[in-house]
């Protein structure tokens, strides 16, 4: 198959050649950009209550709660990530609620986050 042919970066005024989107440096600069408005784990609310909670449900939960593994449509694997049921944002009262939680792999994780969320839909304010 042939390769893309390159074309400029999205960055208004660069003429850096990409395969696609931004070049490495206005990617960086745009990821920067991010960091500052969404606030540091601590400022979106994964304080140390939240990693002590965190430890001690993934080792009470070991594998991954998805819904794809507790249908049996996916491999059920080792859980790496706590996921909110109800995201924070939404919630922010049920943040430490065990009940909220469920563990998850971090592929699973990712996967789920992509079909909600979207991958570079801007996060809710």
């Amino acid at each position: 198959m042939p390769a893309r042919p390159l074309r400029p970066c999205a960055a208004p005024g660069c003429g850096a050649l990409v395969v696609t989107g931004r070049c490495a440096l206005h990617r960086v600069a745009d990821r920067r950009a991010q960091d500052v408005v969404r606030g540091s784990t601590t400022e979106r609310g994964y304080d140390w209550a939240w990693r002590k909670l965190r430890a001690r449900y993934l080792d009470a939960n070991p594998l991954c709660e998805c819904d794809e593994c507790k249908a049996g449509k996916l491999k059920v694997t080792v859980a790496q990530v706590v996921d909110h049921r109800i995201a924070i944002e939404d919630r922010p009262d049920l943040r430490l609620e065990w009940s909220n939680l469920r563990s998850m792999s971090k592929a699973h994780h990712d996967a789920h986050t992509a079909r909600t969320r979207g991958w570079g839909r801007a996060h809710r304010a």
